[in-house]
Parts: structure tokens; sequence; C-alpha cells
């Protein structure tokens, strides 16, 4: 092999160290709001975060008292589908809940 068929296969093995980078990930958050039945929220906590009854309540009281909770962390594609099937099925059941993402 030559001088420069070294060099081109270095940089290739760089090239993939660089593109080899874990994906971004995101906080899925639920949000409080003054008329979602607090049995609907540990409802959608059990149904899209496979949480048991303990840590969905929890959950819940924290969106409850604090405002806002993380209900699991995802890549950005899984995120994005947690937060449409939340908002969709909140909206289907006539509540206000409002499911978003942010990065991490």
């Amino acid at each position: 092999m030559s001088q420069s068929d070294h060099q081109h296969l270095h940089d290739l093995e760089e090239k993939e160290k660089q593109e080899l980078k874990p994906p971004s990930m995101y906080k899925v958050i639920l949000n409080n709001d003054d008329y979602t039945p607090m049995d609907f929220v540990i409802e959608v906590l059990m149904k899209f975060f496979k949480m048991n009854q303990e840590r969905a309540t929890d959950t819940m009281l924290q969106v409850h008292y604090k405002g806002k909770a993380v209900c699991g962390v995802y890549s950005a594609e899984i995120a994005e589908t947690k937060v449409v099937q939340v908002n969709q099925y909140a909206r289907e059941n006539q509540h206000p809940l409002l499911c978003t993402m942010e990065q991490e």
C-alpha cells in the first residue's frame, strides 16, 4: 500500500469515528393544566410510558404541584411519536393535557 492509500484509510477511519456520535436525546414532558382530571393523567402515564400505578401517581403529582414533569427520555423519533400520541389521545378524550419535548 502506498503512503496515500494509508492516509486515505486513516481519513476514512477518522470520519467514521466522527459519525458514530450517540443520538441526541429528548425529554418528554407533561404540562399541568386546570382541567385534565388526575385519573386521566395517571392513565396516560401508564398507557404511553409504561409506568406502574405508584410511579404514575407520583409523576402526576409532580405535574400537578410543580407544573410539569419528565415522563421519559428518548431519541428524537420516539419522543416525537410519544408527544403526538399523548396529545392526540388527550384531544380524543376532550382534555387539554399538553405533552411537549425538549432536548436534554
